[in-house]
């Protein structure tokens, strides 16, 4: 049997847009804990970016009457690879309608995944030009290391849940070309959690089973540091600065990420993590599936699952929906 051609078209994770009920704190959160840097204002959003992403921001922060995700973004590696994916996304009967006028970013194209979650492709981008006091000594680095607070490198990842893993799954392997590298099978045959990549990297997003049925609910965010000495340095910076710490730092027993996991004040949970370190060079990497069974274990090491990494995302649940 020929194997299929892989699709190359999405070149990586651009953006995450988070929405926050307490804007203010928020900010404060993500440019004094986290280390992060205003890139720009528009309207009722400021955009943030860690010290080395080479484009202008990685994460837009949005004011709102609730927290969540707004929507998340992927460049391609071309214009023609853009062309190519909103083609093969209409073909497939999705909706797809253009976004202009982005703040950092050409038009985007967005539609929707089948729970329901506002996704985004784009290829024209700005690219970060330091100012003269944020201009790094080494011209191979977007921007002087910050110095403050946790001092995020780069985003890396996020984590959505959806009332059908499995059909999410599906929808973006066939219409944008996403490998999956890890996922988990229930007993009933239930897809719980599935990871995907469309670089190198072990995964890019990844989505996790919705325990209450609602759809187009959020996990999580991830930023990158740059080892596991320097998320342990985090969790003493949260501490300092009063933040809520959920779990860890552990590791994980899925995609082996050294973790860290606090609640912003909007209420979203926001993770911190050696999640680049582990590479899948393998063009024929073997999906792995890990059964209910092994993921009672708990993480690698042994600690168990809190709950409420299960119960808890944004934005709340509906009135009469119990936890």
């Amino acid at each position: 049997m020929e194997t299929p051609e892989p699709i190359w078209d999405i070149a990586h994770l651009g953006h995450v847009e988070l929405l926050t009920p307490k804007p203010e704190e928020s900010l404060r959160f993500f440019l004094d804990v986290m280390g992060m840097t205003e890139a720009g204002r528009r309207s009722d959003s400021v955009y943030l970016r860690g010290w080395d992403d080479y484009e202008r921001y990685s994460l837009q922060l949005t004011a709102s009457h609730t927290s969540g995700l707004g929507h998340a973004a992927f460049r391609t590696r071309s214009p023609q690879a853009l062309a190519r994916r909103v083609a093969a996304l209409r073909a497939a009967g999705h909706e797809v309608w253009a976004q202009e006028g982005e703040f950092g970013h050409g038009t985007g194209w967005r539609f929707r995944d089948p729970d329901g979650h506002l996704f985004e492709i784009y290829y024209e981008t700005e690219w970060y030009e330091a100012p003269e006091a944020l201009r790094p000594a080494l011209k191979n680095q977007a921007q002087r290391f910050p110095a403050r607070g946790v001092n995020v490198r780069r985003l890396d990842h996020f984590n959505c849940l959806a009332v059908d893993v499995r059909a999410c799954r599906e929808f973006f392997e066939s219409t944008l070309g996403f490998r999956c590298t890890e996922r988990i099978e229930l007993d009933s045959g239930e897809e719980a959690g599935m990871w995907l990549t469309a670089t190198n990297k072990s995964y890019d997003f990844a989505f996790t089973k919705e325990a209450h049925g609602v759809p187009g609910r959020f996990h999580h965010v991830t930023f990158a540091l740059d080892s596991r000495e320097a998320i342990l340095q985090a969790a003493d910076v949260f501490l300092e600065n009063g933040v809520f710490i959920e779990t860890g730092p552990h590791k994980h027993a899925v995609q082996q990420t050294f973790f860290l996991y606090v609640w912003e004040p909007g209420g979203n949970r926001v993770e911190v993590a050696n999640a680049g370190a582990r590479l899948v060079l393998a063009p024929d990497w073997k999906t792995i599936t890990w059964t209910e069974a092994e993921r009672r274990k708990g993480q690698a090491w042994g600690l168990q699952t809190i709950k409420s990494f299960h119960t808890h995302g944004t934005p709340p649940l509906p009135d009469g929906v119990q936890d």
